[in-house]
């Protein structure tokens, strides 16, 4: 009892750090009309913070999973929170946008790894046949940082200030970094030192890169509409701060709903998942201006929406972490940046769009082309599968 009551708390205190980032990169997303007022730029300007955590976290997750590769886990998840920690009272103290932006990219760099090493880390912690639930177990604190804690952070940010909830948030990285210190075991098994070079080599792989290219598009499509979702709850609903607060809410009620139904279908077709996900995605936000006129509209679209969007996100970790299981830990972190560079990637189409005059609805409607392209993905990667396979059978005999 006293061991399972450890292992619990194991995975808690790595929950504990993954709800904390998801704070932090979300909440963001519901505060940028304070933020462009607060520093007196424009809503697409602001939305460009969304884009350079996203970078950050794509450019630091291999290199500073590579660089930790020889530390203890313990002490390394432990370190990445301290980075956390300096990132937000970084961010909590600026007095410029380009403080901000900069605080944000330092931040961001502790991201990738936190979840690629904390997901071995999990599935170290138990015997082989419990792995998924492990790893499930600590993204959980991701899901529930969208459902509590972003709007959460949220309010903080409309009642209070955008400063105080990035103080807020960093709190919470003191919480995780405190619990994982007590709760995470001192030693465990690591192995040798892994090969970089070999492992980097995993990831330039054709289904590899395959798999990859579809994680940037899934979070594309998804991003393109979350980064401005606050924005266009005003202008479409004329939605007040509370409403937004119980619309990002619904979106993180959502993101857990698709998480549970897109796990269990990726558990039976991974392509399938995708194939049928991708367009329900895309039909969704082309649906989404024309119901968001009223609020109970809105508050149905957004949960449909989050449903929609995190359906694909087990399917695609799954797909990256298979195509490249040799290297399973950069490949988890990788996929991470991956998953980061669709945010940039959607965020910036989305701030593009408004630029250029085009309101609203074209961002949301924006959304059905790129998840079209997430099916075409789909099935190139099959087809070539499909031919290696063939070709490896035609070999054999």
């Amino acid at each position: 009892m006293k061991k399972k009551n450890g292992l619990n708390w194991a995975l808690l205190s790595l929950a504990a750090g993954a709800f904390a980032i998801g704070v932090t990169e979300f909440a963001p997303m519901g505060l940028l009309p304070v933020i462009a007022s607060g520093l007196s730029v424009s809503v697409p300007q602001a939305g460009g913070l969304v884009s350079a955590y996203a970078f950050g976290v794509m450019g630091g997750a291999p290199v500073i999973t590579l660089l930790l590769a020889s530390w203890e886990r313990k002490r390394a998840l432990v370190a990445l929170m301290g980075v956390f920690l300096a990132g937000n009272v970084a961010a909590a103290l600026s007095n410029s946008y380009l403080e901000l932006l900069m605080a944000r990219v330092l931040t961001s760099m502790c991201h990738g790894a936190f979840f690629g090493l904390g997901a071995v880390e999990a599935a170290a912690l138990v015997p082989a046949h419990r792995r998924a639930r492990a790893v499930a177990a600590m993204l959980m604190g991701l899901t529930i940082a969208n459902v509590l804690g972003v709007p959460a952070a949220t309010w903080l940010g409309h009642a209070v200030g955008w400063r105080e909830a990035f103080l807020a948030t960093a709190v919470l990285g003191l919480v995780a970094a405190a619990a994982m210190l007590l709760a995470l075991p001192k030693v465990t098994e690591v192995g040798r030192p892994p090969d970089a070079a070999a492992e980097l080599r995993v990831l330039l792989r054709g289904n590899v890169l395959m798999a990859l290219a579809a994680t940037v598009i899934g979070a594309a499509a998804m991003f393109e509409l979350y980064t401005y979702i606050a924005p266009m709850l005003e202008h479409i609903t004329h939605a007040s701060p509370s409403l937004v607060t119980v619309a990002l809410m619904l979106i993180g009620v959502g993101f857990s709903i698709g998480n549970a139904l897109g796990g269990r279908a990726a558990d039976r077709s991974l392509d399938g998942t995708l194939l049928v996900g991708f367009p329900i995605l895309g039909l969704v936000m082309l649906a989404f201006p024309f119901v968001a006129v009223t609020p109970a509209g809105a508050l149905i679209g957004v949960l449909l929406w989050g449903t929609a969007s995190f359906s694909l996100m087990p399917a695609l970790q799954i797909r990256a972490m298979q195509a490249a299981h040799e290297a399973p830990g950069l490949a988890s972190s990788v996929n991470i940046g991956a998953f980061n560079l669709g945010n940039a990637l959607g965020a910036a189409l989305g701030g593009g769009v408004l630029a250029s005059g085009y309101g609203y609805p074209v961002v949301s409607g924006l959304g059905l082309g790129i998840a079209l392209i997430g099916v075409a993905l789909v099935l190139l990667s099959r087809r070539m599968r499909d031919r290696t396979r063939l070709e490896e059978a035609c070999c054999g005999g």
